[in-house]
């Protein structure tokens, strides 16, 4: 029933675009990207007319079943801080090995953190692929983008028909960073003062601005800052020349590490535990895509609780380190290589550490000589944690028709949906970002690439 009342849902909002509406919709989204900075890099955040729309059912069902997968994510995590052989699955670099090993004065890996996740509104299908959870990104741009749609003339006149209700990712975030704080301060009121740190580069440059004049306007001192134009001096961590109290990391770990070594004055700092930093150092355990093959691994059952087993078993795709051993495929006895070799169209190739569509492999649009020397050279570093990957099995990718407007035209196409829940203290959902894509590979810069927010939605009648 709430499939169905879902497709009267978003059959309503196309049936009301009309060309003239459409147009006019149009052009407002057009300038409020503008207005707002909704851009990554230079390309518009949004190509679509339609936001994703989700049953209330339908979104309840996401918060309660992603519980249990971040108990298991968490078990995986505590298990490795105390066991050499389940930790040595994660593919750590020697670095990180150094770093996981500082307290960072919480409790959390991740205080923030975002799922991807394919979940197919029809079958209720929910299968979880990558987990984010070292600089999730996209709280500030879909608020905004919820904003946005909100005032466009469509969607005036669906609410006429229908209540829709935002799901903002912003308060979850802060909320998130300041608890963080508090537990690192050991329970003090005083207010932080917050950096955004990331390269002044970077194409989600706009987010940032976006996230600190929301932390303002609750009341907090919050700037942009670039690891480079910091000072660590007289125990402080200084930018724009006053100390700072809390780091909202967007910086990758790899990235700060390789630019300004070990020993910055970020690095420093932190070390020192004159700064916060959300998130923390030991995030980089659950980031890695490995920490997906020690859920699924069958050698690692007896780590996680019946309930966690069978959340396992429902939404985490089997997933296994390349290297060569024999393991369990849905029960049966395989050698791994020779089945990943022989399986190549329901099997995707991943980096270990990579992000943005980097280091992925798709089996099934890849020529099996291609495939072939992809894992052959994956298996020649299994020994490197740097170069360490992960072989995963395809689920499957749902889909949705999407209104957009194209050299004039209103045009209807079937965009492939990725659902990323955004992840709070690393125990619950909060708000979700909508990335939709013509290609397999879905990411912004995909063919077709486009965010949307996300409304639930009930009839008025």
């Amino acid at each position: 029933m709430p499939a169905e009342l879902l497709r009267d849902a978003i059959a309503t909002f196309h049936d009301l675009l009309t060309d003239e509406l459409a147009a006019e919709s149009q052009d407002q989204l057009d300038d409020q990207l503008r207005r707002r900075g909704l851009f990554f890099g230079t390309r518009p955040l949004c190509a679509v007319l339609r936001p994703r729309l989700l049953r209330p059912e339908q979104y309840g069902f996401l918060r309660s079943r992603l519980r249990g997968v971040l108990r298991s994510f968490d078990t995986a995590y505590f298990a490795a801080l105390e066991n050499d052989g389940v930790r040595a699955q994660f593919g750590l670099d020697g670095w990180e090995e150094e770093l996981l090993q500082l307290d960072p004065g919480f409790h959390e890996p991740s205080p923030t953190g975002r799922l991807d996740i394919f979940f197919d509104t029809e079958t209720n299908e929910l299968r979880v692929v990558e987990f984010n959870a070292e600089t999730p990104a996209g709280q500030a741009y879909t608020d905004v983008l919820t904003e946005v749609f909100y005032g466009l003339p469509v969607m005036r006149v669906f609410l006429r028909r229908y209540e829709a209700r935002p799901l903002p990712a912003r308060p979850g975030l802060l909320n998130a960073l300041l608890g963080a704080y508090q537990q690192w301060t050991n329970g003090a009121s005083a207010r932080p003062r917050i950096a955004i740190l990331d390269w002044r580069e970077v194409p989600t440059y706009s987010e940032f601005m976006l996230f600190a004049e929301y932390a303002r306007s609750q009341g907090l001192e919050c700037v942009i800052a670039d690891p480079r134009e910091v000072e660590y001096r007289d125990g402080a961590l200084l930018a724009e020349g006053a100390p700072l109290t809390l780091i909202y990391k967007r910086v990758l770990l790899s990235e700060l590490v390789e630019r300004t070594g070990l020993d910055s004055p970020v690095m420093s700092a932190v070390r020192d535990h004159a700064v916060c930093m959300v998130n923390p150092f030991r995030c980089k355990l659950l980031h890695k895509k490995a920490s997906l093959a020690v859920l699924s691994d069958e050698r690692n059952a007896d780590l996680f609780s019946a309930e966690e087993r069978l959340a396992i078993a429902a939404h985490i795709p089997w997933t296994r380190r390349v290297e060569d051993r024999r393991t369990l495929y849905h029960g049966k006895t395989v050698d791994l290589m020779p089945f990943c070799a022989e399986q190549r169209e329901r099997l995707v190739l991943k980096a270990n550490d990579e992000y943005g569509g980097k280091g992925i492999v798709l089996g099934w649009e890849t020529q099996p000589e291609e495939w072939d020397r992809a894992l052959k050279a994956a298996l020649a570093n299994a020994t490197e944690p740097a170069a360490t990957c992960v072989v995963q099995e395809r689920v499957g990718v749902p889909s949705e028709p999407f209104p957009s407007m194209i050299n004039g035209q209103l045009q209807f196409a079937n965009r492939f949906v990725d659902t990323d829940p955004f992840i709070c203290s690393g125990s619950y959902m909060d708000g979700c970002l909508t990335r939709l894509s013509t290609a397999a590979l879905l990411n912004v810069t995909a063919g077709g690439g486009s965010t949307a927010p996300a409304f639930v939605v009930e009839s008025r009648e």
